[in-house]
């Protein structure tokens, strides 16, 4: 294949994985007078400390751009600043997670119409202290030039953009776990209540990107066992293994029954999803005092599970249904009268006791993000599964 075609096939790739931003009407009137071109230029000048590059928008020093390119240039950054310049539905598979949703064509035309241009595009950016704390240490990265500054400014620029993908005002009770981290925050009326450590998805098994509300708790819960894993893990060590694990055939799938070798321990956290995947207590107690947690199946293990459990139960007051399940030696569901938003995210660079930390990024999508962000890419790294027990 000649070098131009490549080039050619590379930049369509590229393309995929990047929104074009919308166009606006052209019926519609364009009041691009000098008072909003200069808040325009002057938008567009700050826009490297959201991790973009003002070429993406309009090239510096264009003189005199038709209206049509301003209106392009200014819904482009618009549409950068409320939902992202990329599209993660195009870099990640099964990725559920609600974008921010609001007319940009309208609120650009009230935003020239009103002379109020670069008051709008800077309020359409996250407002909250760690988007400006991540925001702050990438222009910090950036004006010290080397090679370490230049690698943690390209994984402050990717995680700008995963903020920017996300709604502005998530529920004020709800639960956030970041895999990339490995760690679960439960935020209680707007703060948060609990944090403790994770086991999520090992690379090839990654935890999805998803919302999915916690609806019912479920104490002494047996494990139908997925068909990849009957079939790779289960089935070939043999009858003797499966009665040693308290397993059997129901219904042509693999059942493993309630105990404390359960592979999901004693308590399960039942997510509303179509990917199977849920959070779970484990007997594998170990995992957690270990620095990388990326060693599941996909599903999200809870470090002393049975205490969020009962914080859980005790704030959703069905404490004593809790209890009386507990008491049991069977399977039992106790559903929560209001379901909790449950938030799995993927963030290598965040604030954590008001300093900004960076995580390996043990998926490689840092990667597959700046490549579409426009950003320089790096060689492919091999997926380095880990020894794992049989917990989802």
């Amino acid at each position: 294949m000649s070098p131009k075609i490549l080039i050619v096939t590379a930049l369509l790739a590229l393309a995929a994985c990047t929104e074009a931003p919308p166009q606006p009407q052209p019926e519609a009137p364009v009041a691009w007078n000098a008072a909003n071109q200069a808040a325009l230029e002057r938008a567009l000048a700050g826009v490297e400390r959201h991790g973009l590059d003002r070429a993406l928008f309009l090239p510096a020093g264009a003189r005199d751009p038709a209206p049509a390119a301003l209106n392009r240039a200014a819904l482009g950054l618009a549409h950068a600043l409320a939902r992202g310049r990329t599209d993660p539905a195009q870099i990640h598979d099964g990725y559920a997670l609600p974008r921010p949703a609001q007319d940009l064509e309208a609120g650009l035309a009230r935003a020239l119409a009103g002379n109020g241009l670069e008051a709008w595009l800077a309020s359409l950016a996250p407002q909250d202290d760690e988007y400006r704390a991540l925001s702050q240490a990438y222009v910090e990265a950036r004006s010290r030039p080397g090679p370490d500054t230049a690698e943690r400014a390209r994984t402050l620029a990717v995680n700008l953009e995963r903020r920017r993908w996300l709604e502005r005002a998530p529920a004020a009770t709800r639960i956030d776990v970041n895999t990339g981290a490995a760690t679960l925050t439960y935020w209680r009326d707007g703060r948060p209540a609990d944090t403790r450590r994770a086991v999520v998805g090992e690379p090839g098994s990654e935890t999805p990107i998803l919302a999915s509300p916690l609806y019912r708790l479920v104490a002494n819960p047996t494990w139908t066992v997925p068909r990849s894993i009957q079939e790779a893990e289960i089935v070939p060590k043999g009858a003797a293994y499966m009665r040693r694990q308290n397993m059997a055939w129901e219904d042509g799938w693999i059942v493993q029954r309630p105990g404390p070798r359960n592979s999901l321990g004693l308590v399960k956290f039942d997510l509303r999803n179509d990917q199977e995947i849920y959070l779970h207590d484990t007997p594998a107690k170990s995992l957690f005092g270990e620095d990388d947690r990326h060693a599941s199946h996909g599903c999200v293990r809870v470090d002393d599970a049975l205490g969020f459990a009962e914080m859980i139960a005790a704030d959703a007051g069905v404490a004593d249904a809790w209890r009386e399940a507990r008491a049991g030696s069977e399977q039992a569901f106790v559903p929560l009268p209001r379901p909790i938003p449950v938030r799995l995210l993927y963030h290598t660079a965040f604030v954590e006791g008001g300093r900004v930390v960076i995580v390996p990024d043990a998926y490689g999508w840092d990667d597959r993000l700046a490549v579409a962000l426009g950003l320089p890419a790096r060689p492919n790294r091999p997926v380095q599964r880990r020894a794992r027990d049989l917990g989802p």
